[in-house]
């Protein structure tokens, strides 16, 4: 079955200069695994393909069950620098909660 990342996940996100970073977390250990194997930085930029035009890093930190991207040339020159009229990271995380991922299951998944 199809599921949002929102089932599984929460995310916060913020911005710096012309990056944006977005965290990830699991609501269960089987959650965080999940993660690990289906959030790729490819699948990353996939999904954010429309304003991310650099690359995407993404760091573990297993100990709160979370990923952490960075987003390079995601803002438009950043806050200062963008025509956009809203250039902060404040929405990328809720929009990564919005791709959705093919799961058997959500036994272990949710809380």
């Amino acid at each position: 079955m199809k599921i949002k990342l929102s089932k599984i996940a929460y995310a916060r996100s913020g911005d710096k200069g012309d990056g944006s970073n977005v965290g990830i977390a699991a609501y269960t250990d089987k959650g965080y695994a999940f993660l690990k194997q289906e959030l790729t930085p490819e699948r990353v930029k996939k999904h954010f393909t429309s304003i991310c035009f650099g690359e995407v890093d993404r760091y573990e930190m297993p100990n709160i069950r979370a990923l952490n991207f960075i987003l390079h040339d995601s803002l438009g020159g950043g806050g200062s620098e963008s025509l956009k009229t809203d250039a902060q990271g404040k929405t990328h995380g809720p929009g990564l909660l919005y791709m959705e991922v093919e799961v058997d299951s959500l036994d272990g998944l949710i809380a």
